[in-house]
């Protein structure tokens, strides 16, 4: 059932005519609401056929949430059905890093890497000395699936399709699009969020996690903190309209 609070997209900004998307916030470990998204997806994609629809996550899948690896396989699992587009969001990135550097653990641990580590079955103690931290970063090497590892590795910093750019945390405003750094599409906070001027295309982004869905003439912040409210929040977007799920 689409959201009976449609509106025209912001500021003129469209998608080409026979193409949906359906871009969802941040995710954290929580299989179950993001389970609940995709019935939602498929639902509004049986009521309201289109030539092409794509459902486009915005990246941080794991971390604080009780179950990164359970999302991680069913995202695998979703991309042999239907099109999907992976952004990267900044907690994938350590992944890598703690696998290539395991003193990096109280970094991770203190953004809910303990959660992602215990659901892969390992267990960290409270203050791990560096050789505790090198154990782990070896059992964890030997526990994550090496397809978590690619599918990892191939997320994307950001996905730009008509006038819609989406990323996890935002751009720098100033910047072209094209030539944005990888840092600030994961991490950029103030600079973008406090920026009123329109960007080259709307920006679809999460991490910043917000109450309610944020739209403005700019931006639309769909990161409504899904690992601690329970809500994780889907955009559907269809030529000047878009709705929530």
């Amino acid at each position: 059932m689409h959201d009976s609070t449609e509106r025209v997209l912001p500021s003129r900004f469209r998608l080409s005519e026979g193409i949906r998307c359906y871009a969802v916030g941040d995710i954290h470990g929580r299989l179950d609401l993001l389970d609940l998204v995709n019935r939602k997806i498929d639902d509004d994609v049986a009521k309201r056929p289109c030539p092409r629809h794509l459902r486009i996550f915005l990246g941080d899948y794991i971390d604080r949430g009780p179950d990164s690896r359970g999302v991680i396989d069913r995202l695998i699992e979703l991309e042999q059905k239907t099109e999907t587009i992976f952004i990267k969001g900044n907690h994938e990135t350590f992944v890598g890093e703690f696998v290539a550097n395991p003193l990096t653990l109280p970094t991770w641990r203190s953004l809910g890497g303990l959660e992602t580590l215990a659901s892969y079955g390992l267990k960290a103690q409270i203050n791990p000395d560096p050789e505790q931290q090198r154990r782990l970063a070896d059992e964890f090497r030997a526990a994550i699936p090496s397809e978590h590892l690619r599918f990892i590795s191939r997320l994307r910093p950001c996905y730009s399709l008509d006038d819609l750019f989406f990323v996890h945390a935002g751009i720098r405003p100033g910047v072209p699009l094209a030539a944005q750094e990888e840092h600030d599409l994961l991490w950029i906070r103030d600079e973008f969020l406090l920026h009123n001027g329109l960007f080259e295309k709307l920006v679809v982004h999460g991490h910043t996690p917000i109450k309610l869905p944020d739209v403005r003439p700019n931006r639309i912040n769909i990161d409504t903190g899904a690992y601690a409210t329970g809500q994780l929040t889907c955009l559907w977007i269809e030529r000047d309209r878009m709705g929530f799920l």
